[in-house]
């Protein structure tokens, strides 16, 4: 029943690309060329060879493919997710502007046509001999000229026209549209995330712990495209604000030690007063999760894996597993990691995913950290992670409990963000005390 309901899935999701892919090319390759024509050749080859390349980026590193050969596959393959996603919702609305503009030429092209003609020019009367003066013989009328004649048929030379001028604007302005808009989002991407402040106020903080600030990043999602380059302004970032103590959320990334543990090496160069902190997200679990956890220990970090320890300025700190790791038997563990400590002191939970609130809201935790939402990262993305997530970007309240979402520092698939801009956030605690 499982393998059923798994290749119904497939054969669903490979109709609806298939599907797709069709209406891009009727809309910008069949509407706007002419048939046999090499530009026609050219756009029917992109929609077949584009589509394959993004399957071949999704599935290359599960499939053992060689790294090289990952890195030279992800950027077309990924990056046409994302333009295709533009296309499609740009021409989607240009369905709409297609019948209007059709319309307004139409009614523009009688009124060319109603336009006076100049008035002809009556050359002066000539003398007319007697001779030339017989009676005219009636003759039928001139059958009307073939070029004035109103045309019979379904469609004139001038609809034709106005169809395929009507495509290729609307067609054109959508790939300008999509090709804009995903282009402006992957800039927002390979300039590295922005620096966030968020002000957390705890009630069992004590005043010594006023203004301490925990640098948060998530969902660095290195691989065949982000890489040792990106973790560098990240690592810069994160220093440059000179944080107490930084916690790593997990989804640091989408490959294997061995061919991405060389992008993971400048978060050596981390730096906080009380150390940096890394917890396990989904991501690590399909890329060797132990072996990564043992990396960045190598790196400085230390990985917290359903336990808890005491910082100097008078709070807990404690780290779970992803929920992705029960498939392993791993997972997070709430009593491990919180069950016999002492709630009159505030606790800092760090969690990859924030479906787990409901738990640290039972655990007496007073702030969760976590990422994994991306914040969508492609609008209208952000639209389905609210249906999946408690919360997607930004501080709520579940009860006692405080949640951060941040919305990571990377992308996963498409080097793209679109209404989701990456962050890194520094969490500065406030006392009441104070």
């Amino acid at each position: 029943m499982v393998v059923f309901l798994l290749v119904l899935v497939l054969v669903v999701v490979l109709a609806l690309l298939g599907g797709v892919h069709w209406y891009v090319w009727r809309r910008l390759v069949r509407d706007v060329t002419a048939p046999g024509g090499l530009p026609r050749r050219i756009g029917t080859a992109a929609v077949v060879v584009l589509p394959l390349l993004s399957l071949g980026a999704l599935v290359s590193a599960r499939a053992g493919v060689p790294f090289p050969v990952q890195q030279v596959i992800a950027w077309p393959g990924q990056m046409w997710l994302a333009v295709l996603l533009y296309l499609v919702l740009a021409l989607v609305v240009g369905e709409a502007v297609r019948p209007l503009l059709r319309a307004r030429l139409a009614r523009r092209a009688p009124a060319a046509a109603a336009a006076p003609a100049p008035a002809p020019v009556v050359p002066e009367a000539v003398p007319v001999p007697a001779a030339a003066t017989e009676p005219l013989t009636e003759t039928a009328p001139a059958a009307p000229d073939a070029a004035t004649a109103t045309p019979v048929g379904p469609e004139t030379p001038s609809d034709v026209s106005r169809r395929l001028f009507v495509s290729r604007v609307v067609g054109g302005t959508a790939a300008a549209v999509a090709l804009g808009t995903v282009g402006y989002g992957t800039y927002g991407v390979l300039r590295g995330p922005r620096v966030k402040r968020v002000t957390v106020p705890l009630a069992k903080i004590p005043r010594a712990a006023h203004g301490y600030r925990i640098a948060v990043v998530s969902d660095i999602h290195l691989g065949p495209i982000l890489g040792r380059a990106h973790t560098q302004r990240i690592v810069d970032a994160i220093n440059s604000t000179q944080p107490d103590l930084i916690a790593v959320v997990g989804d640091l990334v989408d490959g294997t030690v061995e061919n991405l543990g060389p992008a993971a090496e400048p978060l050596a160069r981390l730096r906080a007063r009380h150390g940096s902190f890394f917890v396990t997200g989904n991501h690590e679990y399909f890329s060797g999760a132990d072996a990564w956890v043992d990396h960045v220990r190598e790196l400085g970090l230390r990985p917290l894996r359903n336990e808890r320890l005491e910082i100097p300025a008078g709070f807990d700190l404690a780290g779970v597993d992803d929920v992705a790791g029960e498939s392993e038997g791993q997972g997070p563990d709430f009593v491990r990691a919180l069950g016999d400590r002492d709630r009159a002191r505030a606790a800092v939970l760090l969690a990859h995913q924030p479906i787990v609130v409901h738990d640290a809201v039972r655990h007496g935790v007073d702030l969760q950290l976590s990422g994994h939402t991306h914040g969508g990262q492609l609008w209208p993305g952000n639209l389905l992670a609210e249906l999946a997530n408690p919360t997607v970007a930004g501080l709520e309240r579940y009860g006692d409990t405080q949640l951060y979402v941040s919305r990571g520092a990377g992308a996963w698939g498409p080097p793209v963000r679109v209404g989701a801009p990456s962050d890194i956030t520094v969490v500065e605690l406030a006392s009441k005390q104070a």
